[in-house]
C-alpha cells in the first residue's frame, strides 16, 4: 500500500503535529451565576458543576479560572421575587446589585471580558423573555425595555451585551441606543440562532426563570424562540443580525445543534460562538457519575466537537474544569 493513513498516527508527536482543530483557554467562556447577599455558594443540584454566588465568592471564582487562563465570563442574575414585575423594571435600575457587581469584577479583573445577559425573564413576574401583554409576548415594546438595559449594562461596565431574548429587531436597536449614549466600544454578542430546546431545564432551576403555570401566560417560548426542526431559518437570523450590527453571533444549545454552527461559520465573516448548554453538560455528568462514560475523556472530546464544528468560541460550565483537566495532562 502506498497509503497507510496510520503512519500519520504513530506517535503522539505526530498526532499533536498534524492536529486539525484544538480548544484553548482563548476559546473558552464561562458562564456564571450571580446571587445578591454576602458568603453565598449554592451548588445547583441539577448542575453540579456550577454554583450560585455571591459577589464576595464570584471574585475569588474569577480569581481561580484567571489563574488557570480563562479570561472571558458571562454573568447571569438570579433574581429575588420582590423586585420582578410584569415589565421588568429592575433590569436597569440603578440599585440592580447585577449591576453594581459588574462594577466590581471589573474593577478588580480589568483585563477580562465581562459578557451580560440582555432578557427579560430573570425579572419578570412571567418568565418571559418579553413584556407579556393580553396572553402573548409583544415585540416591539419589549426592544424599547431591552434597549434601555443595555444602556444600563454598558455603564455598570459590560465589554460586550449579550441579546438572549430573541427578539425581531433587537440587535439594531441595541446597537443604536450604544451608540447614541457613545458607548460605540460595547460590543454585541447576538443570540443569532436560540432554538426552543428542552435542554435548558438546569439553568432555568439555576435563575428561576421559567415560564410560570398560568393559563393566561404562553406556557412556552416557541413563539420566539426558533424551532428545533428549522436550519435555513437559522441563515435568516445570521443575516439580519449582521446587518444589524451584531459583532458575534450565537447558536444555542451546541451539542445538538452542530451542523447549524457549520451553517453560521459558513456564511458569515463574523465570530461564531456556541453555548454548551446546561441540560447537555448535566448528560454527560449524569453518564460519567453512573460510570458509563469517562469524564476526562469525553467532557473535553465534547468541546472539541463544537469547535471542529466551526465555533470559535464555546460557552461552557466546563471551562474551568476542562482547564484543570489540561494543566494535569502536562
Amino acid at each position: 500500500m502506498l497509503q497507510r493513513p496510520r503512519r500519520n498516527r504513530k506517535s503522539a508527536s505526530i498526532r499533536k503535529m498534524i492536529q486539525e482543530n484544538r480548544v484553548t483557554a482563548d476559546d473558552l467562556i464561562m458562564p456564571l451565576f450571580l446571587v445578591d447577599g454576602k458568603g453565598v455558594e449554592q451548588k445547583i443540584p441539577s448542575l453540579p458543576v456550577a454554583y450560585r454566588r455571591s459577589l464576595d465568592k464570584m471574585l475569588k471564582e474569577i480569581a481561580a479560572c484567571v489563574k488557570l487562563g480563562l479570561h472571558s465570563f458571562i454573568l447571569f442574575p438570579k433574581i429575588p421575587k420582590k423586585h420582578k414585575d410584569k415589565t421588568g423594571t429592575y433590569s436597569y435600575d440603578p440599585d440592580n446589585f447585577y449591576l453594581k457587581a459588574a462594577q466590581k469584577i471589573k474593577n478588580k479583573f480589568p483585563q477580562i471580558t465581562l459578557i451580560s445577559d440582555v432578557a427579560l425573564d430573570p425579572y419578570s413576574i412571567d418568565g418571559h423573555d418579553g413584556i407579556v401583554e393580553d396572553g402573548r409576548i409583544v415585540n416591539d415594546t419589549s426592544v424599547g425595555v431591552l434597549a434601555r438595559v443595555a444602556i444600563a449594562q454598558a455603564e455598570a461596565g459590560f465589554d460586550v451585551i449579550g441579546p438572549s431574548d430573541m427578539m425581531d429587531g433587537r440587535v439594531e436597536a441595541i446597537r443604536e441606543a450604544l451608540d447614541e449614549a457613545e458607548y460605540t466600544e460595547v460590543s454585541i454578542m447576538s443570540y443569532t440562532a436560540k432554538y426552543a430546546s428542552g435542554f435548558y431545564g438546569p439553568f432555568r432551576d439555576a435563575l428561576d426563570s421559567a415560564p410560570v403555570s398560568d393559563p393566561s401566560i404562553p406556557k412556552d417560548k416557541k413563539t420566539y424562540q426558533m424551532d428545533p426542526a428549522n436550519s435555513r431559518e437559522a441563515l435568516i437570523e445570521a443575516e439580519l443580525d449582521e446587518m444589524e450590527g451584531a459583532d458575534f453571533m450565537m447558536v444555542k444549545p451546541a451539542v445538538h445543534y452542530l451542523d447549524v454552527i457549520r451553517q453560521l461559520k459558513d456564511n458569515t465573516s463574523l465570530p461564531i460562538a456556541a453555548y454548551h448548554v446546561s441540560g447537555e453538560c448535566a448528560m454527560l455528568i449524569a453518564a460519567c457519575k453512573n460510570g458509563w462514560l469517562d469524564y476526562e475523556t469525553v467532557m473535553p472530546e465534547t468541546l472539541l466537537s463544537i469547535k471542529r464544528a466551526g465555533a470559535d468560541l464555546i460557552l461552557t460550565y466546563f471551562a474551568k474544569e476542562f482547564l484543570m483537566i489540561q494543566k494535569k495532562k502536562k
